[in-house]
């Protein structure tokens, strides 16, 4: 096959219970993208086509309503009388089924990050009224070293995907009890199949093994399995309890909601039971930590991730002169923890706290500016470094955000200002 409609054929990269998939070159956007197919002649019985008939009309009709970076994007959807396909974003890193193995384990910290960008995926997901119902390493594709992308939402909005999936599509292993007794599905359903994707990135290996379906049912339903650290002592108490509660068998016990979930992952990187990336401040602590500032309390989730990616963060010790009055500005910052103080030859103007902003008119004024004042940490601090180029290249969304931020922050600063006028 040489194209797949208007899309030129590089490679076939694989295939799945329902369809295959192929890496195109799209021509008129100039990028590559994953194309998967499913043939109406090679459906195989009718009960099999049906399948791959309601998968392929449910990931079609979310084509453009998924709009996060940890969601692979469904640019098209077309049908025709040979073939139905629908074209998606191309994820270059794979899926993380080798990382699913005893000799190719990732470092525990990089399974935290990765587990914990999925919650904050899917929970945007269960906003939009989806949930996926068939989250396992396969649908789960790495862009770069902890850039996660969920794939495969063809089961997410199919009335009885639970039981397609015992029937033959996917496996049952990733399957909650609930699933498994065919009840009515919500997030928690999801909640407990990324607990089982964590347990085996954690171990590499399933929480329960059994020589077929019935049994491993049996399992899921009734046995508990055993903690991931008895599998790899390296692994914290903490992460023990999380994966523990994110598996419990009954929804009352099992995380009530994504952000519990991600809030404890979080903790995970900020009680110091992880060591820190030697890269940076793990992408997890950055987004937990902007979701708690007032600067960012109206960015969304894309936002955010956004922020993280175009940032970045320094701690620093007490007594650092962080801008100087006459510098040129070609960037602004935000307090995330400590504390720092404005000077203007010595005298001081303000003391800022966190979630506080400075040196934001070097992105304001569009040309750069001198510098008004100095700016100094009183204490060790933590701070977020935005250059006002990355600023100028990131999407309209967040710097729409950040305008109506500033502007909040002009708001406040004259109405102070009038405010002691008028006193004196």
């Amino acid at each position: 096959m040489e194209h797949i409609g208007k899309y030129t054929v590089r490679q076939r990269l694989g295939d799945g219970a329902t369809s295959e998939v192929y890496l195109c070159h799209d021509p008129f956007n100039d990028r590559e993208v994953a194309v998967k197919v499913v043939h109406h002649s090679s459906a195989g019985d009718a009960a099999h086509g049906r399948i791959a008939k309601r998968l392929f009309v449910s990931e079609a009709s979310l084509a453009g309503k998924l709009d996060h970076p940890h969601i692979v994007h469904i640019y098209d959807a077309v049908e025709t009388e040979e073939m139905s396909y629908i074209v998606m974003e191309y994820v270059t890193g794979g899926t993380l089924e080798p990382y699913c193995s005893p000799g190719r384990l990732l470092p525990v910290e990089r399974v935290v990050e990765i587990i914990f960008k999925c919650t904050r995926a899917l929970q945007y997901a269960g906003r939009m009224g989806i949930t996926h119902r068939d989250i396992k390493p396969a649908n789960l594709l790495l862009a770069d070293e902890t850039t996660v992308k969920i794939s495969d939402f063809g089961a997410a909005l199919m009335e009885a995907a639970d039981r397609t999936q015992v029937s033959g599509i996917g496996s049952p292993a990733y399957m909650s009890p609930q699933q498994i007794k065919e009840q009515v599905l919500n997030h928690q359903t999801d909640i407990y199949s990324l607990g089982v994707v964590m347990y085996q990135l954690l171990t590499g290996q399933l929480p329960f093994s059994a020589s077929n379906n019935f049994a491993m049912m049996y399992q899921i339903t009734s046995v508990e399995p055993p903690p991931p650290s008895s599998c790899r002592p390296e692994i914290p108490a903490s992460l023990d309890r999380i994966v523990r509660r994110a598996m419990e068998k009954e929804l009352e016990v099992r995380y009530q909601t994504w952000d519990e979930f991600s809030n404890e992952l979080a903790d995970a990187f900020r009680s110091g039971a992880l060591a820190s990336p030697a890269r940076d401040v793990p992408d997890a602590e950055k987004f937990e930590t902007l979701r708690g500032l007032s600067l960012f309390a109206e960015f969304s989730d894309t936002d955010l991730w956004e922020v993280t990616r175009l940032s970045r963060w320094e701690n620093c010790p007490a007594g650092v002169t962080l801008m100087r009055e006459g510098d040129i500005g070609d960037f602004f910052c935000v307090l995330a923890a400590g504390e720092v103080k404005v000077t203007k030859r010595k005298k001081l103007l303000n003391l800022l706290t966190p979630g506080e902003c400075f040196g934001e008119m070097a992105y304001l004024s569009r040309g750069g500016k001198e510098r008004s004042a100095d700016v100094t940490t009183v204490t060790e601090a933590r701070v977020i470094r935005i250059a006002t180029e990355a600023l100028d290249q990131a999407s309209e969304s967040c710097r729409h955000r950040f305008d109506r931020a500033f502007i909040g922050i002009l708001v406040e600063r004259l109405t102070l200002a009038n405010t002691r006028l008028t006193a004196v």
